[in-house]
């Protein structure tokens, strides 16, 4: 990757920011990233080779070199990704030292100089959060704009001077009255988002770098780069908390929101985040519909509801209270309730409910089997059945396994929530504060046909619950352990009984520890509980990022703390964008559903949105939320906010295309419009203010905003709706 011409390619109005005096000390050391990458890139690529083609070993071994492969292969990526944009800019401090050069991950040369410090170190916290009235010990500060050019990759369009002290002035600069971050804002949108790590500001980069302990909540407005400060944040943490380190969950509001976001991460360096939606943590989730009746949904938002899940799990784990008569061919044993009682007892807290069905079924064996033993001491003429013989006589009964099939019974999910909404009783005894009248609303005649209401429900039943093929397998796992010892049983008979030497030396394999050490139990299929392959997304997770967190409801809330046992979040949201209404405080919100060490952070600057556009905007959510966090827009483009008529969509379009060779377009309204119909092509979409949450566009045309409803939902759809545009709003009226 050695540099063939100059890093920088300023456009024609920019000659003089050109001046070798101002970028020839950058040229050079651009020159040593080259080198250093080309070096960088061929030995991380030999390293990974060499690795690829070692034994792939077993245990231990195997997880440690997969993991090395993995780290290796993300190393590799990220460099050939950005080359020499990895660097962001660089920083002078008062002390006259050279240049600290800022980078997405940090860079040494052959020799052990440092050429770029990673962005999340402290040495480069400066970069981000030095301003005027806190210079962080800062002279001045260089920040670039870089841009792909397909012959000969990234190359830098612009950059910007900030001056902190008098003595910067001293030194070449350019200065500009923008700074970077807002003049990135003037560009176009694209189908993902941008990479805005060199623009982050001193507020944004103060939320980013605070720690993980308890939750965190980014409170602010449309524009003020909550999404943004979010994805930094995760790439933050996962740097500076070891802990962390493949255990964090990033949640979206819904699938295209994800599709704009997925490139942040991996831009950072950081490919081991997972990314989702709440459907995406229950399979019925692909296909749930909506909650058609208010009062149903309200009904299932409350975590009382949810946590009603394990009464009705506890229905199913009932020990006898009556006692029986097992009967083997050698025996008959008897087995009380307190022996039930002390069986049900086995599994270890937090054993999900099918899959400590079969511990249950091993301590009962157990138990029966030190009866009979004791019943055999007392005998004048003690039998000499092995005693695996009579294990696996107790195994195979019948009776034995109904008795406990009833008491413990295996169940899945789905058929657990389903009795829920068709069998009234049952719902009464497992959430016996719930009216009568509110039973009734529950019931319906297709229990199965599941709606997003019913998602954490499922949710809840699946985590308690378990797979209910986990025992099926560990008992076929068993049953053929225990047919592998009753043969080797039978072949020990057959060798003693042919043995003539002097010491009858085979009557050693009657010992047990022998015929224990012949039973090859790692030779049997490899008994997975969990299943044939684990969901990634059942947690536990170390961190949890949600944003839009202001429409989650408390139901919801549960989905994700089971998932995060220390109860470390990042919550980023706006209450005033709540399609249902957020009439709590966070704090409040939030302690109800469960959490107890909670930090709120404030964002009130609008970078995105024009002022021309929220001067339109405001009094939308203010006649519905007079106290709405509406934040202040810093931008003012002249575009004025356009108004007309619904058949005028076409001619906006084709007018908006024809004169914007580039940027993204949006057409919102209460069904979107369908995509076929806009004759566009793949640069305007289509969508419902719910799906347009988190996105941007360059134009966005709000049609027939009288149609999106009334009262605070219709608002919040309008003002969503609206704030989306980062150039022109046109609302197109019918």
């Amino acid at each position: 990757m050695h540099m063939q011409s100059s890093a920088f390619d300023l456009p024609g109005h920019l000659t003089a920011k050109a001046d070798p005096a101002l970028i020839a000390d950058d040229e050079r050391h651009f020159a040593a990233i080259a080198v250093s990458l080309e070096q960088s890139i061929s030995g991380l690529s030999a390293r990974l080779d060499a690795r690829r083609r070692s034994p792939g070993g077993s245990g231990q071994a195997a997880m440690e070199r997969d993991m090395e492969i993995h780290q290796l292969d993300a190393q590799l990526r990220t460099l050939r990704r950005f080359g020499l944009d990895l660097c962001l800019g660089h920083i002078v401090g008062v002390d006259g030292a050279e240049p600290v050069y800022i980078g997405r991950q940090g860079l040494l040369d052959s020799a052990g100089h440092q050429l770029l410090v990673d962005w999340r170190s402290p040495a480069a916290e400066p970069f981000f959060g030095a301003t005027h009235a806190n210079p962080m010990g800062l002279v001045r500060r260089r920040r670039y704009r870089w841009r792909l050019r397909p012959s000969s990759g990234a190359r830098i369009s612009d950059y910007w001077d900030e001056v902190f002290t008098p003595d910067g002035l001293a030194h070449d600069v350019a200065l500009d009255d923008q700074s970077a971050f807002i003049a990135s804002l003037g560009s176009y949108r694209s189908p993902r988002m941008r990479d805005v790590l060199s623009t982050i500001q001193a507020d944004q980069d103060a939320i980013i770098r605070a720690g993980s302990a308890g939750a965190l909540v980014i409170d602010g407005g449309p524009g003020t780069g909550k999404t943004v400060v979010a994805l930094h944040r995760a790439a933050y943490l996962l740097y500076a908390d070891p802990r962390l380190r493949h255990g964090v969950l990033f949640v979206g509001p819904h699938e295209p929101y994800l599709a704009y976001v997925a490139d942040v991460l991996p831009s950072l360096g950081e490919d081991c985040v997972q990314l989702c939606t709440l459907r995406d943590l229950v399979a019925e989730g692909a296909d749930a519909r909506p909650e058609t009746d208010p009062d149903v949904a309200r009904l299932k938002s409350s975590a009382d509801l949810v946590k009603a899940i394990e009464a009705a799990v506890r229905f199913y784990e009932q020990p006898p209270t009556e006692g029986m008569t097992v009967t083997i061919e050698w025996s008959e044993i008897w087995l009380s309730p307190d022996d039930w009682a002390e069986a049900f007892r086995a599994p270890e807290p937090g054993t999900p409910h099918n899959e400590a069905r079969e511990q249950i079924w091993e301590l009962l064996l157990t138990i029966l089997m030190g009866k009979y033993e004791d019943m055999q001491a007392l005998r004048a003429s003690p039998g000499d059945t092995p005693a695996a013989h009579v294990r696996q006589s107790l195994r195979q009964n019948d009776e034995l396994r109904m008795t406990l099939d009833n008491a413990w019974t295996l169940i899945e999910a789905a058929d657990l929530v389903a009795d829920l909404w068709s069998v009234p009783a049952y719902l009464r005894r497992c959430a016996p504060w719930l009216r009568p009248d509110h039973v009734r609303k529950l019931q319906r005649a297709n229990a199965q046909a599941w709606t997003v209401s019913d998602l954490p429900l499922l949710d809840a039943a699946r985590q308690r619950l378990g797979d209910p093929e986990a025992s099926r397998r560990q008992r076929r796992h068993n049953a053929s352990v225990a047919a592998e010892r009753a043969r080797m049983s039978r072949v020990v008979d057959d060798l003693i009984a042919a043995d003539d030497s002097e010491l009858l030396v085979m009557s050693m394999l009657r010992g047990q520890d022998l015929q224990d050490s012949l039973v090859d139990e790692t030779a049997r299929p490899r008994i997975d509980p969990t299943g044939a392959t684990r969901n990634v997304l059942a947690g536990p997770f170390a961190h949890i990022v949600v944003d839009e967190a202001q429409e989650l409801t408390d139901a919801e809330w549960q989905m994700l703390l089971l998932r995060c046992p220390s109860r470390s979040f990042t919550i980023v949201g706006d209450r005033a964008q709540a399609r249902n209404g957020f009439t709590e405080s966070w704090r409040d919100r939030l302690e109800r559903i469960g959490l107890s060490r909670i930090e709120l952070a404030s964002l009130s600057i609008n970078y995105r949105t024009p002022q021309e556009v929220m001067a339109e905007a405001e009094p939308v959510i203010r006649a519905a939320l007079p106290d709405a966090n509406v934040p202040t827009s810093v931008r003012s483009i002249g575009v004025p906010v356009v108004h007309g008529r619904t058949p005028d969509l076409d001619s906006i379009l084709d007018a908006w295309l024809a004169e914007h060779a580039e940027g993204i377009a949006c057409v919102i309204g209460a069904d979107g419009v369908d995509q076929r119909t806009l004759r566009t092509g793949s640069r305007v979409r289509s969508l419902t203010p719910e799906l347009a949450k988190g996105l941007e566009f360059d134009l966005v045309v709000l049609v027939s905003p009288e149609s999106l409803g009334s009262g605070i939902e219709g608002a919040v759809d309008r003002y969503v709706a609206m704030t989306r545009a980062t150039q022109q709003l046109v609302i197109l009226t019918s």
